[in-house]
């Protein structure tokens, strides 16, 4: 299949270069073919590989950074029922609260929505020959996971998120002198969102 969907993408391309399109249609070309369509964005929170290498474990890296994807039913928030708020691992931002998470059966952390609609970005994704929305942290660009149409009322969204890319904060703890970075890094660890993830 993989090698289908190359040669496709070169005979699309070969097609394009003899009409005389343009490299940016080229560029947008190949990334509606094989990833995600981003656009290059400076984020709010800005961190360097090595010191996101040295806070992160190597499985929150993949995951954030390189947009990884936890095996399904092995995140420690998979099935997490305590009543707080999940941050970004990366930046402590706040993403979403207990009070919206479900379980969706997916084996990874399901939100019907997000405590602020400014928190989470979203972006077209056609990784694996399907089309995504990916989600993302808004503040620093880490890689949440995916957002469905068949999540629950009211919303019927599914936000269908890595654990891993999430660190939780119990609704009665007060929250440590320390950043929220170093914080969200701490303390976060587990797995992803559904078979679609």
């Amino acid at each position: 299949m993989a090698a289908f969907l190359r040669r496709g993408f070169f005979l699309a391309l070969h097609d394009a270069l003899g009409q005389g399109r343009s490299s940016v249609y080229h560029h947008a070309l190949a990334a509606a073919l094989l990833g995600a369509r981003r656009t290059v964005k400076s984020w709010p929170l800005s961190f360097s590989q090595e010191e996101l290498k040295k806070r992160l474990t190597p499985m929150q890296y993949h995951v954030t950074q390189e947009r990884g994807t936890e095996s399904a039913f092995t995140g420690e928030l998979t099935y997490h029922k305590d009543e707080g708020t999940y941050h970004c691992v990366v930046c402590g931002v706040v993403l979403f609260s207990s009070n919206f998470k479900f379980d969706s059966g997916s084996g990874w952390p399901s939100f019907f929505d997000v405590l602020k609609e400014e928190s989470v970005s979203l972006s077209d994704d056609y990784s694996y020959g399907m089309h995504r929305i990916e989600t993302t942290c808004s503040q620093c660009g880490a890689h949440l996971g995916h957002l469905f149409d068949d999540g629950p009322k009211p919303t019927g969204k599914r936000y269908c998120i890595n654990s891993i890319s999430l660190a939780f904060q119990p609704k009665d703890s007060n929250p440590s002198s320390s950043s929220a970075a170093e914080a969200g890094a701490a303390g976060g660890s587990g797995n992803d969102g559904k078979t679609e993830l």
